[in-house]
């Protein structure tokens, strides 16, 4: 094929869809280190804390990755949020803390949110480094929340909707 969506996809324009979910997706990420930042002051447990470490390293290759993908095509980054000052759990006030359940809540909610939104993404992209970005983004969202899931189980966190355990019998007629 030739032509302006010919060769090389980082040679072709981005469409003014791809264009506001990358810069909406960096600017989310960059939401999310500050709040997972701040939840790493509220975390008493210390494998959620390994967990948010994990996506602050993701948050932070997502807005890399993001606004060098907007710079090369000359466009205006969300600016970065400021960085938080440092907090010990114990100087945070009982009724002021995040607990591990409410973090725990808070990140699957937000891992399901962003799976969706990759999905979208990659869905509604013609450059094909733009669609294949995001899908490594969904894929290691995915498996985070496989981690994070595996970690409620473990530790008690999961509330599952109601469960079937007994099946009603079935009539023959």
């Amino acid at each position: 094929m030739t032509g302006i969506l010919g060769g090389n996809p980082k040679d072709e324009p981005m469409h003014y869809g791809e264009i506001y979910n990358v810069w909406q997706a960096s600017m989310m990420a960059k939401g999310a280190i500050s709040a997972y930042r701040a939840y790493i002051f509220h975390a008493g447990d210390k494998d959620l804390k390994k967990i948010l470490e994990a996506l602050i390293d993701q948050a932070e290759l997502e807005v890399s990755e993001c606004d060098k993908l907007l710079t090369d095509n000359g466009i205006a980054t969300a600016p970065n949020l400021p960085d938080r000052p440092d907090a010990k759990l114990e100087d945070i006030p009982v009724g002021a803390r995040f607990t591990d359940p409410e973090i725990f809540a808070s990140i699957s909610t937000a891992i399901a949110t962003g799976l969706v939104a990759c999905s979208q993404v990659m869905a509604q992209s013609i450059r094909e480094d733009v669609g294949a970005l995001f899908g490594k983004y969904h894929l290691t969202k995915a498996a985070l929340g496989l981690r994070i899931l595996k970690l409620s189980k473990e530790k008690g966190w999961l509330i599952p909707p109601p469960l079937q355990i007994k099946r009603p019998e079935m009539v023959n007629a």
